[in-house]
């Protein structure tokens, strides 16, 4: 399903049938052009999203939300312009830092739209970052669980 708020496109992968479902897996994934492109070493998107993925195929349903949110919501721009700081060993919410963006500006409210539109009664998030499932029940998705994708 495609989804446009007036300024960008998310879409969800949806297997099954999760309308009015409870405890559906749900990974909701910035996207990521260098990890899923050009196979980066530097980060670990493609890999939490196939996990997501194959624990979504072992349910035999879930939901994958992808959110055009590239470098952590700062864009394509400040990506290139942390490289230099990443090469030296800084972790990538301060390389942003270090050439004037935010740590972190991505917003997940998004997502909670969706999943509200496709009318789940309960998810259990598939991920390791907290501000998701706090975006989420803000929102009112009853988020019941979370799954961790780290390797």
């Amino acid at each position: 399903m495609l989804f446009y708020n007036g300024q960008k496109e998310s879409f969800a992968l949806i297997m099954g049938d999760v309308a009015g479902e409870e405890d559906v897996l749900c990974r909701v994934h910035s996207s990521c052009i260098f990890g899923h492109h050009f196979n980066s070493i530097e980060c670990d998107c493609r890999e939490q999203m196939e996990i997501s993925q194959q624990l979504i195929q072992e349910a035999g349903k879930g939901i994958i939300i992808w959110l055009e949110q590239e470098g952590k919501g700062n864009g394509h721009f400040a990506l290139l312009k942390s490289v230099d700081y990443k090469r030296k060993g800084v972790a990538q919410a301060e390389a942003y830092e270090a050439v004037g963006f935010k740590r972190d500006a991505r917003d997940y409210t998004q997502a909670a739209d969706i999943l509200n539109e496709i009318g789940v009664k309960s998810v259990r998030m598939l991920t390791n970052n907290i501000n998701k499932v706090e975006t989420l029940t803000q929102h009112g998705i009853n988020v019941v669980g979370i799954k961790p994708t780290k390797l």
